[in-house]
This record gives structure tokens, sequence and C-alpha cells, in this order.
């Protein structure tokens, strides 16, 4: 039983890390790929260019959703601090 309890706390703790990273991720790509078909249709080849809108989304992105990440990190921290006495036998 032991053994599949923290199988399970290993699960659970890379479903939430996916979980948090997952709005931060995905703005971060539909920003590349609009930057990206941007750069194609004008041509214009600068580097930079995908830099600052990826920065500026991702920053908005972590700003709007913390409140939403602390709430789940503090729950699952939580969890873990209660489970402790089970695994102390």
């Amino acid at each position: 039983m032991m053994q599949s309890e923290l199988i399970g706390l290993g699960i659970e703790t890379f479903k939430i890390a996916l979980i948090l990273s997952l709005p931060v991720l995905l703005i971060g790509m539909f920003i590349g790929l609009a930057v990206s078909i941007f750069q194609a249709t004008t041509q214009i080849n600068e580097a930079t260019l995908s830099f600052i809108p990826k920065v500026i989304g991702i920053v908005i992105v972590i700003v709007l959703t913390m409140p939403w990440m602390m709430n789940e990190m503090q729950d699952f921290t939580i969890r873990m601090f209660n489970m402790i006495p089970n695994f102390m036998q």
C-alpha cells in the first residue's frame, strides 16, 4: 500500500505541475505562432521580434492566473503535509 500511495503522489505531482504550467506554455506557443506567421507574410526576418511579444504575453498570463496558481499550490501543499503521518508508519 505504501508503494502505491507514493506512485499516486508522484502522478499527482506531475499533474499539478502540468496544469500550472499549461496557461503560460500555451500563450507562449500561440504568440510565437502568430509572430511567426506575421514574419512569414511580411518577410521580416528579425530574431528579436518574437521575443518581446512572448515576454509581455507570458507576464500578463502569469499576473492574471497567479491567484489561481497560488490556490492550487496551497491546496496541494496542505494535502502533502496532511499525508505525512501516513508515511511515518
